[in-house]
């Protein structure tokens, strides 16, 4: 029983830093599965696809630099999504 109440505190504490997103369909009628994601914020250090960080559901390393397109204004990769990995 212990061991259930200290899962349980875990599980919600890693909860709070990722989303699901549900499946959709591009424009272009390419479906595009659900996945989860971190939580968009302003460091791109802390995303699954940054280097030296690991997508915990797919368990891929991480490729992005995280020192691309500093001279840029708006979302960190382009397209307004953080954190996919995979």
């Amino acid at each position: 029983m212990i061991a259930l109440i200290a899962v349980g505190t875990v599980i919600p504490a890693f909860g709070q830093d990722r989303h699901y997103t549900g499946g959709y369909y591009r424009k272009d009628g390419t479906y595009v599965n659900g996945h989860y994601s971190t939580n968009p914020n302003d460091s791109r250090n802390d995303n699954w696809s940054t280097k030296g960080n690991y997508n915990p559901y797919t368990g891929k390393e991480g490729t992005v630099d995280p020192n691309r397109g500093t001279g840029h204004t708006g979302s960190s990769f382009g397209n307004g999504r953080k954190g996919y990995g995979f």
